[in-house]
């Protein structure tokens, strides 16, 4: 998981006459390398911007470098046309997240289908956190309203806890929806293992910047953090299915 601290700001570092590479690719990737080693780079290329280069890292979050590697931005990019602004590191950010969640095969989420669905979203959940149990409470209401509700296990307090091993149980129960509304209910699931996506599910959160639970992804890929109710929640699913 990312550990820049210092979101928003401009820094410079010195590449110490260790770089000598004649593509950019190589001298920004060796740069952030020497950095942070474990930076999940997934591909570099040219930004909207002139003479700025943005990093796509696993989980589709942006960084932007110059080409020299010598100065590097976190935040967002804004491309002004028509006395509009356009947040371009949004609208990237959302369409490689909404393709890596829209991809997960539906057999390893615990799906609350809709009778007449029109849209789904996609929540990264905990047994133990309170409003995802609210959230849960109303999800028969949003099954009405045309949305599907799929879930993936985001354990808060990580692989060993007390919500990691609920979820893993629902996942490998024989029935993971009765078990997912019964731990939403506060009641105990009874403890199995199996082969599950829980471990991959809580790397992908991490990855694409879940910091909470519920953490909601709509069809198109925004990121909702925390809960909202189902009527408003609804009204925001649906508009981003068009």
């Amino acid at each position: 998981m990312l550990r820049l601290r210092w979101l928003g700001v401009v820094w410079g570092f010195a590449l110490a006459g260790v770089v000598h590479a004649n593509d950019n690719d190589q001298i920004i990737r060796q740069a952030l390398l020497a950095m942070q080693p474990d930076l999940p780079i997934e591909k570099i290329t040219v930004s909207p911007m002139p003479n700025l280069y943005q990093v796509q890292l696993k989980g589709g979050r942006l960084l932007y470098a110059s080409a020299d590697g010598e100065f590097l931005l976190q935040g967002n990019l804004f491309q002004l046309q028509n006395g509009q602004a356009t947040n371009l590191t949004e609208q990237f950010e959302q369409k490689a997240i909404a393709t890596q969640i829209n991809n997960i095969p539906m057999e390893e989420m615990v799906v609350f289908a809709a009778k007449e669905a029109k849209t789904h979203i996609t929540v990264f959940t905990d047994t133990d956190c309170g409003y995802c149990q609210k959230l849960h409470s109303e999800v028969a209401e949003l099954t009405k309203l045309g949305v599907e509700v799929r879930y993936l296990a985001f354990p808060r307090q990580g692989v060993g806890s007390h919500g990691y091993n609920t979820l893993t149980s629902i996942w490998c129960a024989d029935d993971p929806v009765d078990a997912m509304n019964e731990a939403k209910a506060r009641r105990s699931v009874p403890n199995k293992t199996c082969k599950n996506p829980v471990d991959k599910q809580y790397a992908l959160g991490q990855a694409v910047g879940v910091q909470g639970t519920p953490t909601i992804i709509l069809a198109n890929g925004k990121m909702i953090p925390g809960y909202q109710p189902a009527q408003q929640l609804a009204t925001q699913a649906l508009k981003a299915q068009q």
